[in-house]
């Protein structure tokens, strides 16, 4: 390892001249987006507005392909400059274990109740514009195609399940229960169609009738998949929910770019667990002398100056927030001013969680982070919130997306759009909550229990996810004998303050989507690493926001091309 940083993390000069290897990561983006149009639609690209991926095993070969093609066409380039190596570290790792994915086939069987084709078909709606009549004519056709889109998916089980790949009975309910509302009568579809108006003007009433026939053909495509998942796959699909030690090393390697040593990483996850519960402990008794935990957050949740009631009084504080946090913190970090605008929304869906969407590739729709309210919920706390705002604007997520959305002279399109390693982009998100608390934005108690919280959160995420996938053994402090799903939603409702509604769907999440839940935590303490052994180097030349600035110009990349490339070593060369 060399002492100086790697040029990579330098401020690029005007006009670097794109290389072939950006040629390569230019074309695979060109061509994913031919094979993905939701893809395009996410990024704000026009042309592909009404279409759908192919969601067949042929659709999924077809990915494959073009990323074979990729690593080809790879093979005898020579980086020119440390932007260059980088490109080439990152899309050996990242495209290389795609493909060591695709062989195993599980990516035919993807069903869980956040992050696969029963949602993706669905959640590309939330993102097209509703404007103008055009957009609705587009909207019209996009529905229109959801029975191909659930048929080519339903193939996919089906070939899946031929070769003894399917999802934990679990995850298959789950997607019922969600499939099923889809298709209800007052189910999305037909929600959306029959909500349908202009901002100027009205639509014709061909377009409504359109639009009715098309939300009426995708609202019975879903239950058709409901039905295919009761009677084809429900019977099928196991009842053990841990996928055990092969398939989440895999999994791991996916969400954090690095092979971990899973059972040192669950012991530090432990570990870390209780540094954090003792950093609790700490803050409850200045809320009230004496208080435990528990007795603390009881008093902030009571606090009436905490409170918020309803939907409309939850985005209004969201975005209050967020604008405050844009507006004052471009002393820590460079916030151009395309990024300035971030919208906070409430989810049309209601299956709990918070999430994030970057911005079109020209800016004209912003970066937004969306709240999925479960049914019933209507009283929010902000003692237990604001660090989540932080967490999905800026310093968090918007700020990491739309940086690298903004340096087109820089990054090349995959670097820009595409790659998204979640320890790398989770990882940030929680050292932006951590850094919040050291610049001051979270020196109220109440605030501070809320980051503690949602760090806890975070560390029994890890605990969890790896202890009950590997049927590993509880620690004392928590129960005794291995791992189960029972053992593990006691830990969690222990670990965890959120509603019912809340705690129910992440338990789902973190059982159906292995390897995903640590990245959070691991990300973020390899961030905190980097940073510190920054400034150790550095000495008193360390600048914060120039490191910021550096390490956000690289995009989104695995941890271990990140290390490599923020600490100074040659990553094609390091090991």
């Amino acid at each position: 390892m060399t002492e100086q940083t790697s040029e990579l993390t330098k401020t690029p000069e005007p006009g670097r001249i794109p290389s072939a290897i950006d040629a390569v990561a230019d074309a695979y983006t060109a061509a994913l987006l031919e094979l993905d149009p939701s893809l395009a639609t996410s990024l704000g690209i026009p042309g592909h507005e009404t279409e759908y991926p192919d969601f067949s095993p042929a659709g999924a070969e077809a990915f494959a392909e073009a990323t074979r093609e990729a690593l080809r066409r790879l093979e005898d380039l020579e980086p020119t400059d440390d932007v260059d190596r980088v490109t080439l570290d990152a899309m050996h790792e990242r495209l290389g274990l795609e493909l060591e994915i695709h062989e195993t086939g599980w990516d035919l069987a993807d069903l869980n109740n956040i992050a696969s084709p029963p949602q993706d078909i669905r959640a590309i709606f939330d993102l097209m514009p509703t404007s103008s009549v055009e957009d609705w004519n587009n909207i019209a056709g996009r529905m229109a195609n959801v029975p191909d889109a659930i048929a080519g998916y339903v193939s996919s089980l089906r070939e899946a399940k031929d070769r003894g790949l399917v999802a934990a009975k679990r995850q298959v309910r789950i997607v019922m229960e969600q499939t099923g509302a889809y298709a209800a009568e007052d189910g999305f579809f037909r929600s959306l169609a029959g909500h349908a108006a202009v901002e100027e003007g009205e639509l014709s009433q061909d377009l409504r009738d359109r639009l009715a026939a098309a939300a009426e053909a995708a609202a019975a495509a879903y239950g058709q998949l409901a039905s295919v998942l009761e009677t084809e796959v429900l019977p099928a699909a196991p009842e053990k929910d841990a996928v055990g030690r092969e398939r989440y090393a895999l999994m791991s390697r996916r969400f954090l770019g690095s092979a971990v040593d899973l059972e040192a990483t669950y012991t530090w996850g432990v570990a870390e667990l209780d540094r954090i519960i003792a950093e609790q402990e700490a803050v409850a008794e200045q809320i009230q002398p004496g208080a435990r935990i528990e007795e603390a957050m009881e008093l902030l949740d009571a606090d009436p100056k905490r409170q918020l009631h309803g939907t409309d009084e939850l985005q209004a504080w969201m975005q209050d927030l967020s604008d405050k946090a844009v507006d004052e913190l471009s002393g820590h970090f460079d916030i151009y001013e395309p990024m300035r605008r971030l919208e906070c929304m409430i989810a049309p869906t209601h299956e709990g969680g918070i999430y994030y969407t970057g911005p079109s590739d020209d800016f004209a729709r912003p970066g937004r982070m969306w709240w999925s309210v479960p049914e019933g919920e209507d009283s929010f706390t902000t003692w237990k919130e604001t660090t989540t705002v932080y967490h999905e604007g800026v310093p968090g997520h918007h700020l990491q997306v739309a940086t690298a959305t903004y340096r087109r002279e820089l990054l090349n399109n995959w670097r820009r759009n595409i790659c998204w390693v979640s320890g790398h982009g989770e990882g940030w998100a929680l050292y932006a909550e951590r850094l919040m608390d050291e610049l001051g934005y979270l020196a109220d108690p109440g605030d501070r229990m809320g980051m503690l919280d949602a760090q806890r959160m975070r560390a029994a995420r890890v605990v969890f996810d790896i202890g009950v996938h590997l049927e590993l053994e509880v620690p004392e402090r928590w129960g005794s004998g291995s791992w189960t799903p029972e053992k593990g939603y006691e830990f969690l409702r222990r670990n965890i303050a959120i509603s019912k509604g809340q705690l129910d769907f992440e338990f789902t999440r973190y059982l159906g989507w292995p390897g995903q839940a640590p990245s959070y935590k691991l990300g973020q303490k390899l961030w905190e690493e980097i940073r510190d052994e920054r400034r150790r180097r550095e000495g008193a030349a360390f600048d914060i926001k120039a490191f910021h600035s550096q390490a956000l110009n690289i995009g989104s990349v695995g941890l271990d091309t990140l290390r490599r490339a923020l600490l100074g070593e040659d990553p094609v060369q390091a090991a």
